[in-house]
């Protein structure tokens, strides 16, 4: 029986006999290979899997990095947590925080974030302001109030999520019986491009693997700080998770990159759609805006003539599409409406 992460990599993790294993049973999420889209959209010879971490307990990889930054919240006698959020991350930190027993905050920009995440933050009793700015400006105010009052931040600043979150890649070598070629992943605010590559690192260290992937990170067109060298003021993408113009970690998913010899790029909103639904209509794994940045980034580096034939890819599936459905409604295909006369219906359908 999966019992969560902390039961599973122990070991590996920065906690001790006195620390709580505040948990949902994250982690343990599956690694998907995908046949039809690589002979349909891609028609190249590789071996391409998905890390579908949208079926984590709240929908997102942010569980795994929440349960360790709730649980040492807990151990160190905390009462209350507080995180700045463009959707995924409030829903795991209410979640985890209700697990608790602990208060939550939650600084969302106002009128930018999915319906489907805000709706997990308001019904687990987080406290939720949304603020006239936009995320940059909520870490900003969450920051300075975690460090002028009794209450912990939970972003990705706080070094517990990126040690929880790193276990992903433990997860994929497992999984995959030795790391990929090549690992795809959105970016945001950088933590998880971070965690992938301090995960890899350390099953290398642990003997686990032999060799390590090189790190290819996107970023949405419009909120590509880390492409253009430059901070991003009012970052615009309908990738709303990634969405943030000055990344946390930005130097850390540097170093990434550079270490692994790989590349943090820019994807289009257009490339972004359409990735995300040609996965869903050629597999029938629906990811939100955001995750399909590592599939259109796939997409974009197999055009470029990168990968040798039988290379082996992992792409991070970050989020589940239910958490926008307002997203997937106004791309899907429309709904027809009709009698309910069945010679009706079956002329519509073909038949």
């Amino acid at each position: 029986m999966w019992t969560g992460l902390l039961d599973k990599y122990r070991a590996y993790l920065p906690v001790t006999d006195k620390t709580p294993n505040i948990t949902l049973h994250e982690g343990n999420t599956p690694l998907v290979k995908l046949d039809n889209f690589v002979r349909q959209e891609v028609g190249l010879d590789l071996n391409v899997y998905v890390k579908f971490e949208g079926l984590n307990p709240t929908g997102s990889f942010k569980d795994r990095g929440m349960f360790l930054a709730i649980s040492k919240a807990a151990e160190a006698g905390s009462q209350a947590v507080i995180c700045a959020s463009t959707g995924n991350t409030s829903a795991s930190a209410a979640a985890y925080a209700a697990r608790a027993g602990l208060k939550c905050f939650v600084l969302i920009p106002d009128g930018n974030i999915a319906l489907g995440k805000l709706s997990q933050a308001m019904i687990h009793g987080a406290k939720v302001l949304a603020i006239d700015g936009n995320f940059d400006d909520a870490l900003a105010a969450v920051k300075e109030i975690s460090q002028k009052y009794p209450v912990t931040l939970v972003n990705s600043l706080n070094p517990f999520r990126i040690e929880g979150q790193k276990t992903g890649a433990f997860e994929i070598s497992e999984q995959l019986g030795r790391a990929p070629d090549y690992h795809f992943v959105p970016v945001g605010n950088a933590g998880n491009i971070t965690a992938y590559w301090q995960g890899y690192q350390e099953w290398q260290s642990a003997g686990q693997i032999q060799g390590l992937p090189r790190l290819m990170g996107f970023q949405a067109a419009g909120a590509a700080p880390i492409v253009d060298g430059q901070p991003i003021k009012d970052p615009r993408t309908i990738a709303t998770a990634i969405k943030i113009g000055n990344p946390a970690s930005w130097r850390r998913a540097e170093a990434a990159r550079d270490e692994s010899h790989g590349v943090i790029e820019k994807v289009t909103d257009a490339q972004i759609t359409a990735a995300q639904i040609a996965l869903a209509a050629r597999e029938g794994i629906f990811c939100e805006p955001a995750s399909a940045a590592s599939i259109a980034g796939l997409l974009k580096k197999a055009k470029e003539g990168i990968f040798q034939q039988g290379d082996t890819a992992v792409c991070v599936l970050t989020g589940h599409g239910l958490k926008d459905p307002d997203r997937a409604i106004a791309v899907a295909p429309p709904v027809s409406k009709t009698s309910a006369d069945v010679q009706e219906i079956a002329e519509l359908i073909g038949l």
